[in-house]
């Protein structure tokens, strides 16, 4: 391959060109001069490829031009569909808007239509509340007549039984008479219209349950044996005579006190059996004793009822036979007897009264006060 045959490399403007330029050989410049002169290159080549690339250029720019505007004509397509559907929901926005304001003014009128109704209601209330008012000054008037009249005459009737229930146990301390009285207290004071008293029926029974412990839970059976003892009393035996029978009288002695018994009389003064005589007198002072005892039991005289019994041994261990069995069992009785009414301290009385007595001067009082004190707001009305 020679030398011409090979590709000579472009050649550079002369701007480009470098100004040292490396010396050849001098073999090769002298075998160039030698050669036939250099023939310049044709340019058509490169001004074609420049139109080719150029071509491609404008090609490949109308291309992406063009799929720029389809992509555009696309979008505007798809921004007008968004268009319309968002024109749509506004569109339905707005009715939903036109539809809340039409029920917000119905609302509003609904409400305006409400505080007018409660308005009314409650003048109607404050109304209501004027005329009870004036029902219960009517009912308080009607009971305050009530009480002046019917009520009035029952707390009198519950205040006298009261007052005779205390005095009947204060006197004959009648427990059971008492009590009786107090029970019918309770039933008239029930009768009575105004409840004010009901903590009244309260003390009422605590002084009546008071009189109900106080009575002896053998009366009845202490009353009998007291009756039996009456009766045996004319059957018991007194202590023999200090004499003999004259039968009995067989030695000298004996005939000569009988002979002088009829001109001297030889009688003890303590603890010597009564003539025969005066036996009835002796049974008589003990069945009344013992009367005395059963009243006291009745009464509940706790103090007379154990002297009399105190007082009826004594006449039996003085006048009776000590010996005889039936006198024996007779203050054995006694004894038992003697128990059968306890010694309790009396039943105080009296706190109910004082408490119905002091309930029905508040109760008197209380319309004065009311009176009184409605003068003035009358007088300061115009």
């Amino acid at each position: 391959m020679s030398i011409d045959d090979q590709p000579s490399p472009p050649a550079a403007p002369e701007s480009a060109r470098p100004d040292v330029v490396p010396a050849e050989p001098v073999t090769m410049r002298s075998s160039r001069s030698s050669a036939t002169p250099r023939q310049p290159r044709p340019r058509g080549g490169g001004t074609l490829a420049l139109a080719l690339l150029l071509a491609l250029i404008a090609v490949a720019a109308s291309g992406y031009i063009g799929w720029r505007q389809w992509q555009q004509e696309q979008g505007g397509v798809a921004d007008s569909a968004s268009l319309a559907r968002l024109q749509q929901r506004t569109e339905a926005l707005q009715a939903s808007v036109d539809t809340l304001t039409d029920e917000r003014g119905s609302l509003d009128k609904r409400l305006g239509d409400a505080a007018t109704v409660n308005r009314s209601l409650r003048e109607e209330l404050l109304g209501q509340a004027e005329r009870t008012r004036n029902l219960e000054d009517a009912v308080a008037k009607l009971s305050e007549k009530s009480l002046s009249g019917h009520d009035a005459t029952l707390l009198d009737e519950t205040e006298s039984l009261l007052r005779m229930a205390a005095e009947r146990y204060t006197l004959f301390h009648d427990a059971q008479g008492a009590a009786a009285a107090y029970a019918l207290a309770d039933q008239t004071l029930a009768a009575v219209n105004d409840g004010a008293y009901s903590g009244l029926r309260q003390s009422i029974a605590a002084e009546r349950e008071a009189l109900a412990k106080s009575q002896p839970a053998t009366q009845a059976s202490a009353l009998q044996q007291l009756t039996d003892l009456r009766g045996k009393i004319a059957t018991l035996p007194l202590k023999p005579l200090d004499t003999q029978d004259a039968t009995q009288a067989t030695d000298t002695w004996s005939r000569v006190r009988h002979a002088l018994a009829s001109v001297i009389t030889i009688q003890r003064d303590n603890g010597a059996p009564l003539a025969v005589a005066d036996a009835r007198f002796a049974r008589e002072l003990a069945e009344l004793d013992l009367a005395h005892a059963q009243a006291a039991l009745l009464a509940y005289d706790a103090g007379s009822y154990a002297a009399a019994l105190q007082r009826v041994d004594e006449a039996l261990a003085n006048q009776f036979d000590g010996n005889a069995a039936t006198v024996q069992q007779a203050r054995s009785s006694l004894k038992q007897l003697a128990s059968a009414l306890p010694a309790l301290a009396p039943v105080q009385l009296g706190e109910a009264l004082t408490e119905l007595r002091n309930m029905r001067a508040v109760h008197v009082l209380q319309p004065a006060i009311s009176s009184s004190s409605a003068k003035p707001a009358d007088g300061a009305q115009p």
